[in-house]
């Protein structure tokens, strides 16, 4: 009797069956992962856009134009070359003389109060360094434009509201109407804001910039990379291509695993103990930033090493034995040249994360208000990141765009060391 269902055609009724059951789930998988990507890209794109909206017009800065006349009375010279009276000379009377001259309706110790605020302190400075660079100012009458104080730039640049009771903002009703006067005049202005990338740090937002933080940053990751990079490869080459299989060996490489996913604050706190407490350096400083830095990142950069000479084919170092070169000749003549580029990507990779690093910096006291701009890897320092979490927490209106700004910033260098570690993976690969 025949079995009118072999078994080969019921296997494939089977098989049939469950296709359409395993290509829904197949869509279903995809979708799921498109949908994780689109979340992905959804919140990167919140984050940056909520950034950029609060941190682009720092890079503009609201200016004054005033008539400033640099009355010898208040430089009491004894000679125009006199250097010292030049630099202690009341440049801030000139600049409350300027104002009064602008609006000579403003009397009273109150009234003038309040129009002396609508001018940056960083104007005397200006006007100092003018005279500096050019005695012969000296009774000459100027229109100059100076920085506006940070509520005026924040009323200029609407992130403070006109319509709101006069006891609910910082400008008063007085106030803002000297602005409207000014406008009117066209003496009013927003400029690109120089002063955010020459500027060292400062108490005053619209005199504060992160040249300071970025210079400490240089040198620290200066100091970072001189250390890392030699010691970080010469470790891989070492443990990869010379290094005896043993456990002496075994536990050194579990260590260096290990060592890659310990928290940042573990190294600050090493550096305290060991690079400020026993050896001696300077806090704040950005040669025990580097050294700290160094720390964290020897184990990325030992790891990167180490998977870029084992992606070099064993044929390239048998045929390099085979025809008489020695064991080291082998290795950095023909095995280290194939496998540089992966070590590159793997430093740059680390530099990027060592440039993004806080907490360990702030256990060495980088942390500190730094105006000066360092000069050496041993002078008071911070780095751009201390300087964002150091805006973050000032309580005025004006740091919120400049720590976003400074956020833009460092986005941007880290964008560009990815990008260029990507570049040279690409430029430099070869496939086996």
């Amino acid at each position: 009797m025949n079995n009118p269902n072999p078994p080969r055609q019921r296997t494939i009724e089977r098989i049939n069956a469950g296709l359409a059951r395993r290509h829904a789930s197949e869509k279903f998988f995809r979708q799921i992962g498109l949908f994780s990507l689109l979340i992905g890209v959804a919140c990167v794109a919140i984050l940056f856009s909520s950034i950029i909206s609060k941190g682009y017009t720092a890079f503009q800065q609201t200016f004054l134009q005033i008539e400033v006349h640099f009355d010898e009375k208040y430089f009491s010279l004894t000679g125009k070359n006199d250097t010292d009276t030049l630099s202690s000379a009341d440049y801030g009377g000139i600049v409350k003389q300027s104002l009064r001259t602008l609006f000579p309706d403003a009397v009273g110790r109150q009234e003038k109060r309040l129009l002396y605020e609508l001018v940056s302190t960083g104007a005397t400075y200006q006007l100092r360094d003018m005279v500096m660079q050019d005695p012969a100012l000296i009774g000459r009458t100027l229109l100059i434009w100076v920085p506006a104080s940070d509520d005026v730039d924040m009323l200029i640049k609407g992130h403070m509201q006109r319509d709101v009771p006069e006891s609910e903002r910082r400008l008063r009703d007085r106030q803002i109407s000297w602005l409207d006067q000014l406008s009117g005049q066209e003496r009013l202005s927003l400029k690109f804001n120089s002063a955010f990338f020459t500027n060292g740090d400062s108490r005053e937002p619209e005199l504060a910039g992160i040249w300071g933080a970025l210079m400490g940053s240089i040198l620290t990751l200066m100091i970072t990379l001189l250390l890392s990079f030699p010691i970080g490869v010469a470790t891989a080459v070492y443990l990869e291509e010379f290094a005896p299989k043993n456990k002496w060996t075994d536990l050194i490489e579990v260590n260096i695993n290990n060592l890659a996913a310990v928290p940042s604050i573990v190294y600050g706190l090493l550096g305290l103990a060991v690079f400020i407490n026993f050896i001696g350096f300077p806090r704040s400083a950005p040669v025990v930033g580097g050294l700290v830095l160094t720390l964290m990142t020897l184990p990325t950069i030992i790891i990167a090493s180490r998977a870029a000479l084992k992606s070099v084919p064993p044929s390239i170092r048998e045929a390099a034995l085979g025809i008489g070169a020695s064991k080291m000749q082998t290795v950095f003549f023909h095995v280290l040249p194939l496998a540089f580029p992966g070590m590159l990507t793997g430093t740059i990779i680390g530099m990027a994360q060592a440039l993004g690093e806080t907490a360990p910096l702030l256990m060495i006291g980088m942390v500190a208000f730094i105006v000066d701009i360092p000069s050496g890897i041993f002078d008071p320092a911070t780095v751009l990141p201390v300087q964002i979490f150091l805006w973050a927490d000032s309580p005025e209106r004006a740091f919120v765009e400049r720590t976003s700004a400074a956020i833009m910033v460092l986005l941007g260098f880290l964008i560009i060391m990815n990008a260029a570690a990507v570049l040279l993976r690409k430029k430099f690969e070869r496939r086996w």
